[in-house]
């Protein structure tokens, strides 16, 4: 074997092990155990979306389920007027950034609809889907301009982006 060929694989091996070592000692992810608390004690929870300073996520309480907001920095639930509706299933919810739009995937008598919640505005808007299908998931980018929306559509599962105004 060439002797340049010996030094390199030396060399990339003595570049290698102290960065592979370096990965070993990082600080491994730790629970926020306070937060989880609380969260804990709002009741069952699922479909969590994370962005920014923001946690969206759907918490079961007297036998319904409601889509719940926090804000990080204070470690509380935010209020949403105008989103709740008694007789609606959310299914999925996504949250931005800023907190002030929610984008939810819910159904509601025996159909599935998309919306977007605009805290600021209290308002509750449907989004088409072209063409028409059955929407199941959504996650919305951080800025807050955009859906990716997972959409059945005679039988396949597809995704469709969605810009926002």
């Amino acid at each position: 074997m060439p002797e340049a060929l010996v030094r390199a694989g030396a060399l990339t091996g003595a570049v290698s092990l102290p960065l592979l070592l370096a990965a070993c000692l990082a600080p491994l992810p730790q629970p926020l155990t306070g937060l989880n608390q609380r969260l804990e004690a709002a009741g069952p929870a699922r479909a969590p979306s994370l962005a920014g300073d923001w946690l969206a996520l759907i918490v079961s309480r007297d036998g319904r389920d409601r889509i719940q907001l926090v804000d990080l920095n204070r470690r509380q639930p935010v209020p949403l007027p105008g989103l709740e509706r008694p007789d609606a299933q959310p299914l999925s919810v996504a949250v931005d950034a800023r907190g002030e739009r929610l984008a939810l995937v819910r159904q509601l008598e025996g159909r599935t609809e998309l919306l977007l919640y605009r805290r600021n505005l209290m308002a509750l808007q449907p989004v088409a889907l072209q063409p028409p299908g059955v929407p199941r998931r959504v996650a919305l980018r951080a800025d807050g301009r955009e859906l990716a929306v997972e959409v059945s559509r005679q039988g396949q599962w597809q995704v469709d982006l969605i810009a926002v105004p």
